[in-house]
């Protein structure tokens, strides 16, 4: 009998690398990389740029790509069904970034991609419900579309992204950012697969604290608020759920989807694999008391994923918390040699040595080896603590519950000075260009959202753990 294991690693490289995937439909390479030279209409490799969405999320993209980006990615267009936030970034792309907009501000989404005829790309920075359809008239209307994560909160329409990718021809890249930041893939190329410096992965965590502060419900300015038919007629119930739509079932997933998204998804690019089964826990039980809060979705969400892998399973838990910040958001992976603690914020970025690795004769720890390829390397020392009094004679004792040896701190590729958005930008501009494969195509992408969103599934009936199918990461 074949190894399940084998096979689903096996099925992974496949995806990645094969001109056919999903449910019978031929991938040509169009959608990992571009056409060699450039998008049809450019000149000197120029990109005209459109985006549907200019609240926080788009400011945040478009501030990233001018950072990061140029020169050759211009802005031609912006899209927002709020009068303040058009009117807003067009500012800002008008006067700090000299790209005149002025002219090119749309309530609706379709009369821009009717009129604006020079584009190749167009980034969708809007809530999660609607990803799906402005990402779609994006690619029909034959541009190469960035588009938010979580890529929806509904499966059948990720499914359709996909889909629509493949028959068009056109790039879909989702923003899962971290598959772009030199960090994360100096830490998957280098320390995970070619030197394997943890040993043997057995465990896995993560997790995304959010203080009720940062949780509350949002409210907005009179002057920044759109007219309440305007809320209306595209689709919200009024302008509470408009603002905090993230908490809301018809348009976002919750905080599983909001924040899990990002690091479930770090899991199996790791792993290099897909979980057969995982086990939930969560509720609404915080914000559903507080006066006048009607969020919906659940405010905290633990989740155990069990990955195969050629080594033995591996157990990621995932936490997502909205009612504490303690210890922040990160990302470790726990094997038999050590442990590597990773995230966006620096401050985070550790890997520790297990402490049973030992200095040789000549007093070089075993990954002396990796701090002379540059990999890794040894923060500065703290000044050693002073001695605690031995009270009643207890030293002796208290030795039986420590650690013999405490493992040994290293820093690693801690140099790099961009945007979290940035690199994933510009990846997705040099796929256009033909000179860069796609870090996070909708296909990966949709692996991950199934991951995700399995857990809201969970919830809703009521059940502990489920089990997930090769197929049910096919788009």
């Amino acid at each position: 009998m074949a190894d399940p294991v084998r096979k689903d690693i096996d099925r992974r490289s496949f995806l990645k690398t094969s001109t056919v995937i999903g449910a019978g439909l031929a991938l040509g390479p169009h959608i990992l990389k571009g056409e060699e030279g450039g998008a049809a209409g450019q000149k000197n490799n120029e990109i005209n740029v459109a985006i549907i969405g200019c609240g926080q999320q788009g400011r945040v993209l478009m501030s990233s790509a001018m950072k990061d980006c140029m020169p050759g990615v211009r802005f031609k267009a912006v899209c927002d069904i709020s009068p303040y936030n058009r009117k807003y970034m067009a500012n800002l792309l008008t006067k700090v970034h000299k790209h005149d907009v002025t002219d090119h501000q749309y309530e609706d989404y379709k009369e821009m991609l009717d009129k604006e005829k020079d584009l190749q790309a167009l980034i969708v920075a809007t809530p999660d419900w609607v990803h799906h359809e402005h990402a779609i008239a994006g690619m029909k209307a034959g541009l190469n579309v960035y588009c938010e994560k979580e890529m929806s909160n509904d499966l059948e329409k990720a499914r359709q992204m996909v889909k629509t990718s493949q028959e068009t021809k056109k790039l879909l890249q989702i923003g899962h950012q971290r598959r772009s930041h030199p960090r994360y893939i100096f830490a998957y190329e280098k320390l995970m697969k070619e030197s394997k410096i943890l040993g043997t992965i057995t465990q896995a965590y993560a997790q995304w604290n959010r203080s009720t502060a940062n949780s509350q419900p949002l409210g907005i300015a009179p002057n920044a608020a759109p007219p309440a038919d305007i809320v209306e007629k595209y689709g919200y119930a009024n302008m509470v759920e408009y603002l905090n739509w993230r908490w809301y079932r018809k348009y976002g997933g919750g905080p599983i989807s909001d924040l899990g998204a990002h690091q479930i998804d770090i899991f199996g690019w790791f792993l290099n694999a897909t979980p057969t089964n995982v086990i939930v826990s969560g509720g609404t039980d915080y914000w559903s008391k507080q006066k006048d809060c009607t969020y919906q979705w659940y405010d905290n969400v633990r989740a155990i994923y069990e990955f195969p892998t050629p080594e033995g399973p591996v157990r990621a838990l995932y936490q997502v918390l909205t009612t504490t910040s303690a210890l922040g958001y990160f990302e470790a992976f726990m094997g038999t040699d050590g442990t590597l603690n990773i995230s966006e914020a620096p401050s985070r970025v550790r890997l520790y040595a297990e402490g049973f690795l030992q200095a040789d004769a000549a007093g070089d720890h075993p990954w002396k080896k990796y701090e002379t390829k540059g990999y890794i390397k040894k923060p500065e020392a703290p000044p050693p603590a002073a001695p605690a009094a031995d009270a009643g004679g207890m030293s002796d004792v208290l030795k039986l519950y420590k650690a013999s040896q405490p493992p040994v701190q290293y820093l690693f590729n801690q140099s790099d000075n961009t945007t979290y958005h940035g690199p994933h930008l510009k990846n997705f501009f040099d796929a256009i260009r033909g000179q860069a494969k796609l870090n996070c195509p909708g296909e990966i992408a949709f692996e991950s959202a199934v991951q995700v969103l399995k857990c809201n599934q969970l919830l809703d009936a009521k059940q502990a753990m489920g089990t997930f199918a090769e197929a049910d990461f096919k788009a």
